[in-house]
């Protein structure tokens, strides 16, 4: 793996732990020698993440939606300005597929309904069989436990086979989660889905 694509919050969440997490897994990406793929943002999660990936000497590339250039989330412009590199796009769909075509693997922080969808896309594409890259939940003080309890019922109630259960890996510690994405080897899958258009 070169390249991570990490998906979080917008918002920093109540808990401290939270902002730990994205601060520790930036820097771990950077020390790594991890590109870090997110969605360009500089608030919450996400700024707390690329900042303190690009505090360790990372190199940190944000997409981000040409809708989101120039607004303003508490007095701070949602943009960070001092990436990498900032590729703008012209959609919301366009810039979980560029993340997506560049990253070698995903991690989900903690987020709200915008983490969620970019983390069951990219998990729905992977059953379709259109990549078959690593994908983990950083379940930062057990955010993610009742995610994956879910999970584990739609399995349990014939929704979900065992080969897509075992896609999504977890871990409460962000080192060892990168060693699994590492390890990781996907299962053989015949493809649904072989081309982006057809998303």
């Amino acid at each position: 793996m070169k390249s991570i694509c990490v998906f979080c919050g917008s918002n920093p969440g109540k808990r401290p732990e939270y902002r730990i997490a994205a601060e520790t897994l930036g820097r771990l990406l950077a020390e790594k020698g991890l590109e870090l793929v997110y969605g360009g943002g500089t608030v919450g999660l996400m700024g707390i993440l690329s900042s303190a990936c690009l505090a360790a000497g990372g190199r940190v590339i944000g997409i981000i939606p040409k809708a989101l250039i120039g607004r303003e989330v508490a007095g701070r412009m949602v943009e960070h300005t001092s990436l990498t590199r900032l590729e703008v796009v012209d959609s919301m769909h366009t810039r979980k597929a560029r993340m997506a075509e560049i990253a070698d693997g995903f991690i989900a922080l903690p987020g709200g309904f915008g983490t969620f969808e970019e983390l069951f896309e990219i998990l729905t594409w992977a059953q379709l069989g259109f990549h078959r890259k690593p994908i983990g939940l950083l379940d930062a003080e057990g955010y993610y436990e009742p995610l994956l309890s879910l999970c584990d019922r739609a399995l349990t109630e014939g929704f979900m086979k065992p080969e897509s259960r075992r896609r999504l890996l977890a871990h409460t510690d962000p080192e060892i989660l990168l060693e699994a994405l590492a390890a990781y080897r996907s299962e053989p899958v015949i493809p649904w889905i072989r081309d982006e258009r057809q998303l």
